[in-house]
């Protein structure tokens, strides 16, 4: 069951809850905080998971949590990692759905790049406020000086696998220099970031 709490930081990039707030999304009716893990815990390069496997259950753009246990039951090296973590005092870290990833290019962008604004890259409609596509300059780099490009929580400038499958042979991806949303090759070894999650309250 998902932790709740009733209030959360009012700044991106506020440590909370085992790592750092990363803004609200919405599974349904229910509104969530996203926590970014620490880059020194919760960070790891691998291969997305068996190239040419169709993995029931991953295909949720907004529901990473559920995208990584199933995952995880079909042999993913990068998803037993994520659920194997406990950061903080908390089990419960998973890997980013692609609107969840989503989320953490647009308000901890770690470079000053412009932005790649192919046809969809930013939409999200699961964020809190809905996300839309990028514009050259928007997002900017963030303002959450941990983040920014060469300290110690910046992502890196780098392609960050999604735990959402698009394809039996693809998966998505989004890079951090300039928020490039595509799909690409499980079998690459691609940078990933663990999160969690916690139901807000009415």
């Amino acid at each position: 069951m998902d932790m709740t709490t009733n209030t959360t930081p009012a700044d991106i990039g506020t440590p909370f809850e085992g790592g750092f707030f990363a803004g609200r999304f919405r599974i349904g009716t229910d509104e969530f905080a996203l926590i970014v893990a620490p880059k020194a815990e919760g960070e790891t390069t691998g291969k997305w998971g068996e190239y040419g496997a169709d993995i029931e259950g991953a295909r949720s753009c907004f529901d990473g949590k559920a995208n990584t246990q199933a995952m995880t039951e079909a042999g993913s090296d990068l998803a037993k990692w994520a659920l194997g973590l406990t950061i903080g005092g908390f089990a419960d870290w998973y890997l980013p759905s692609r609107d969840e990833l989503e989320m953490c290019y647009r308000y901890l962008k770690p470079t000053t790049d412009e932005n790649y604004c192919s046809f969809r890259d930013g939409d999200n409609a699961s964020s809190v406020p809905p996300g839309f596509p990028y514009t050259e300059q928007s997002p900017a780099q963030t303002a959450v000086e941990a983040f920014q490009d060469g300290q110690p929580e910046a992502f890196d400038a780098r392609w960050y696998w999604a735990s959402t499958q698009f394809s039996p042979d693809l998966a998505w991806v989004q890079v951090f220099n300039d928020g490039y949303q595509g799909s690409y090759h499980e079998f690459n070894e691609f940078r990933a970031r663990a999160v969690r999650k916690i139901r807000i309250s009415n």
